[in-house]
């Protein structure tokens, strides 16, 4: 089942989302930028990156020249040490590709096309664009974007399902698992664009660099077709070479002593040169990537539920689970399911069997306090507009749930394994917003599971 509604944790993510703040500090009046709200933590940013760049390598054409990949690693490393925010484990290699084009993945792995390398007239254009790169990353572009489409598409099972210990299993099944430059992880706003130019500007700048050669390089590409790749990946904001010299002024005065070039860049180039032309083929291969394995709409039949049963605490609310379920993340997002419980279908995952809990937070009609009812019909008119074939076939009215009054509806919904599953909301209106808990299975197996559903329910302590 799948669920996407614009809940209260979407309105946040509008709130709190990445935004320009002007401060003055001692090297100018550079603009302030900080990384927006995201379910990852910086090490899970890492981990994720790392196990994508693994299969990245193994599907695109690697240049695999230790002399230009040593390069590129000092160049990037050397700019990535006047970067914002957390320090990650940066490394840069080449692609064999043709195409002028660059893409970075969370937490520092970034890829420079080889045809990038060779459009570029100087080091000061390379770095510009790597600066541009090492911005995505700072900024946690990819992960925020990931985040935001997990809350906001809200696939059934996904809530915390990044932040367990099964974390990167569950992210990279709803992410698409496999490398791909479809991928949620690469598809920037434009507003992501425009502050991975700010904050290119200002390390070029702090790193030696002459920041206006990233303009200028910016504004080469925009001219014919050179620069078609990139904008096609890098979604072009408006007035972007007027944004960066904006930046630039307020950067302070750029030295006469700055870098714009290197022996060693041309040298690399040359190189370059004298090995067998690039392919323009990277892209074309990778878009059409299928689908990542899983457990996808052939899975075998979960496991039935044990009758022995396991505590979980999740800081928030402590409940009693079937021995062999798994608990996928934390606090008030989690899901609970047995394996083949939770499946695949093209780029995101849903709940097929099992239960999870949510917050969600009702919108107050003039400040009006809400009440359970209205609450809970605010849930369901979302939910149904994302779920199409679901339909309202009891409701069970109010309930005790800890004590505090609930309310119980049963729902038929089409199930992302085929057929049809029945679906149990159960929701308890506290200070923190709407909490409700889902319990999802099969329609024809459903009274097999309604009495450990039930059990769990009886066993909720907040």
């Amino acid at each position: 089942m799948k669920w996407n509604f614009r809940c209260a944790a979407f309105k946040i993510l509008s709130v709190a989302s990445l935004t320009l703040v002007f401060s003055v500090a001692a090297f100018g009046q550079r603009t302030a930028l900080k990384p927006g709200w995201n379910l990852f933590s910086p090490a899970q940013d890492v981990e994720l990156g790392r196990k994508v760049s693994q299969d990245a390598e193994r599907q695109l054409p690697m240049l695999n020249q230790r002399r230009v990949d040593d390069y590129l690693d000092r160049l990037g490393k050397r700019l990535a040490a006047y970067a914002p925010g957390e320090k990650y484990p940066y490394q840069f290699k080449c692609v064999n590709d043709a195409s002028i084009n660059a893409f970075a993945l969370p937490g520092g792995f970034i890829y420079i096309h080889r045809g990038l390398i060779e459009a570029a007239d100087n080091e000061a254009e390379l770095a510009g664009v790597i600066g541009h790169e090492i911005g995505h990353v700072a900024l946690r572009h990819g992960t925020n974007q990931a985040s935001k489409q997990q809350l906001y598409q809200a696939p059934l099972a996904v809530f915390g399902g990044i932040m367990g210990n099964d974390s990167m299993a569950g992210a990279l099944a709803q992410i698409g698992g496999a490398f791909a430059v479809n991928s949620i992880l690469l598809k920037y706003s434009r507003d992501d664009e425009r502050e991975a130019d700010l904050i290119g500007a200002q390390i070029l700048h702090d790193a030696g660099y002459d920041p206006r050669a990233m303009a200028a390089f910016f504004e080469k590409l925009g001219t014919g077709n050179r620069g078609t790749d990139f904008f096609s990946s890098h979604p072009n904001p408006d007035n972007r070479i007027r944004g960066i010299e904006q930046e630039i002024s307020r950067l302070g005065r750029v030295s006469a002593r700055t870098a714009g070039d290197s022996r060693e860049f041309q040298a690399i180039k040359r190189y370059l040169r004298s090995l067998p032309a690039a392919p323009k083929a990277a892209a074309a291969r990778q878009s059409g990537q299928p689908a990542p394995s899983g457990t996808g709409g052939t899975a075998s039949r979960p496991e039935r539920p044990s009758s022995r049963l396991r505590s979980y605490d999740s800081g928030y609310v402590r409940l009693q689970h079937p021995e062999n379920w798994r608990v996928y993340g934390e606090e008030r997002d989690f899901a609970l399911a047995p394996d083949g419980g939770i499946v695949t279908i093209g780029n995101e995952s849903a709940l097929a069997c099992g239960g999870m809990m949510a917050v969600y937070e009702p919108v107050s009609r003039r400040g009006a306090r809400v009440s359970l009812r209205n609450a809970t019909d605010q849930l369901v008119e979302g939910l149904r507009r994302s779920n199409p074939g679901m339909r309202l076939v009891r409701d069970r009215g109010r309930i005790r749930v800890d004590g505090q009054a609930a309310l119980s509806m049963e729902f038929v919904n089409d199930s992302p394994s085929g057929g049809r599953e029945t679906d149990w909301l159960v929701t308890v209106l506290r200070p923190e917003g709407l909490v409700y808990f889902i319990f999802v299975a099969p329609e024809e197996e459903y009274a097999s599971y309604r009495n450990m559903f039930q059990r769990i329910v009886q066993s909720i302590r907040f």
